[in-house]
């Protein structure tokens, strides 16, 4: 629960400026800030609005009641308006979703704000309580226990902001709105600045169907994800060269560099299995660029957890574009390097492929990370395929941020220039085959029938001349032993 929140004042300043100029009746938006545990606090950064939606109309509105159903008899303490909020919750949700991305480490969607009066705010608490679950649902938190979100009203009649925590939990009700104390002040000149580049090798046993319950491509890779974020869990850090100390704090200014260092040997993300389970390999490899954004006040530990997660939220991130990519086009092929076998449809999606019935290698290369700066010298990011362009990434923010001053291309940095890529070998290549490979073909032959049959057919006359040739090795020995015996 965040005690107190406060506001970067030079941000919240501005939106409210914008919103009065605007005139507009209600508008509401996602607030973008971090939660620190320690201090038990959240600072909110800025506050973005949620664009129009496909049909070209605006997440919310106000409505009035239905008066078809009869006059209703006002008491004293009913407000004179009763108009209330209509909240497309799903557009604001996938707001919340794809700026999430942006984010990099510490950065959140911590919640959700609201432009309306202070009638409409009240009767409208279910469906803003609901909303700001569904950007929690649709954004979450992957480090923590935070089980709440801001809820940040600001009202035009009269003027005043008011912050509130939103309890997630499943039984929405009018008393899941508690107040914080809020207030306005230097937020990001505060901040310090982490970054870290981090090389990762994952390498795992592809195992046959009864052997694991992980099939699919993008199960197999979320498996993956989930096994080394545990792993990093217990990394120790050194930052600047130093090792880093639980409760210490950083004051120095720059960007401060860190090194992750994994446990030495650690099998944890290797399976138990027999080798006759094992049908091929994986490997997943490249390198990430990490940022993170630290509190002067906040214990330099906090850093390192934020490296950590934004990692794995990286990942996660760049595996949902391409499962979202084929959501959308399904139909398209999908080129594996044209080594993928014939016995699997090209037109298949690509995270359904079912890995241990691959009998060749394949590999996937990953949306490569790309960073811009924001706000004070903090950054935010975009995930780009092979053929997209910076200019996608311009595009985004603007659409997505809200950002009005264009971007300079020159400021874009582009530090991962490994490619992140996942790689399967399959053991169907080896020249020797397994007994399993064996009983494979065995299997293959009896459905293929006569073609199969004389091809088998053709093997044995090469093991007849082995053993013939064997026989007049042997043969030629006995001779030149009886001769040489015989000359004696």
């Amino acid at each position: 629960m965040a005690k107190a929140v406060i506001g970067e004042e030079t941000r919240l300043k501005l939106a409210e400026d914008r919103l009065s100029q605007s005139a507009i009746p209600s508008e509401v938006g996602l607030l973008i800030g971090k939660f620190s545990s320690a201090l038990g606090r959240a600072f909110l950064f800025d506050l973005i609005p949620t664009p129009l939606n496909d049909s070209g109309e605006p997440a919310c509105s106000l409505t009035e009641p239905d008066k078809k159903k009869g006059p209703k008899p006002k008491s004293k303490s009913e407000p004179a308006d009763s108009s209330s909020l209509f909240i497309d919750k799903d557009w604001v949700g996938e707001h919340a979703r794809q700026v999430s991305r942006m984010l990099v480490g510490g950065m959140k969607v911590v919640g959700l704000y609201v432009w309306v009066s202070d009638a409409g705010f009240k009767n409208s608490t279910i469906m803003l309580c609901q909303t700001v679950k569904g950007v929690a649902d649709a954004a979450p938190v992957l480090e923590g226990d935070w089980d709440e979100r801001l809820l940040l009203h600001i009202c035009y009649s009269p003027r005043r902001w008011n912050c509130r925590n939103c309890s997630l939990s499943s039984n929405i009700t009018s008393s899941s709105l508690r107040p914080c104390d809020f207030k306005m002040g230097k937020v990001l000149t505060s901040l310090q600045t982490y970054k870290c580049m981090y090389n990762f090798n994952i390498r795992l046993p592809i195992l046959r169907d009864s052997g694991s319950k992980f099939q699919t491509l993008s199960d197999v890779l979320r498996h993956v994800i989930s096994v080394h974020a545990k792993e990093l869990t217990g990394a120790k850090a050194l930052i600047d060269g130093k090792l880093v100390v639980e409760s210490e704090s950083y004051s120095s200014d720059g960007v401060h560099e860190v090194e992750l260092l994994l446990p030495f040997l650690n099998n944890s993300s290797i399976e138990a299995c027999s080798q006759g389970d094992v049908v091929g390999l994986l490997s997943f490899s490249g390198l990430i660029c990490s940022f993170a954004y630290l509190n002067s006040k906040e214990p330099i530990s906090q850093a390192v957890t934020d490296i950590k997660g934004d990692i794995i939220k990286s990942l996660l991130s760049r595996l949902d574009i391409i499962c979202d990519e084929v959501d959308v086009d399904s139909g398209n092929n999908h080129d594996f390097g044209g080594q993928a076998s014939n016995e699997i449809s090209v037109e298949k999606p690509v995270p359904q492929l079912v890995l241990h019935t691959l009998r060749k290698g394949c590999s996937l290369p990953f949306p490569k990370r790309v960073f811009a700066p924001w706000l004070a010298g903090v950054f935010v990011c975009d995930y780009l395929q092979p053929s997209e362009t910076v200019e996608v990434f311009k595009d985004h923010c603007v659409e997505l941020l809200s950002m009005k001053a264009p971007m300079e291309v020159s400021t874009i940095l582009e530090p991962e220039k490994e490619v992140l890529s996942f790689k399967t070998k399959s053991f169907f290549d080896l020249a020797v085959p397994s007994n399993s490979e064996i009983h494979l073909m065995e299997d293959k032959s009896k459905h293929d029938g006569g073609g199969k049959s004389s091809s088998s057919k053709s093997v044995k006359p090469g093991h007849i001349n082995v053993v013939a040739a064997g026989l007049i090795l042997l043969l030629s020995v006995l001779v030149g032993f009886v001769l040489f015996f015989l000359k004696g």
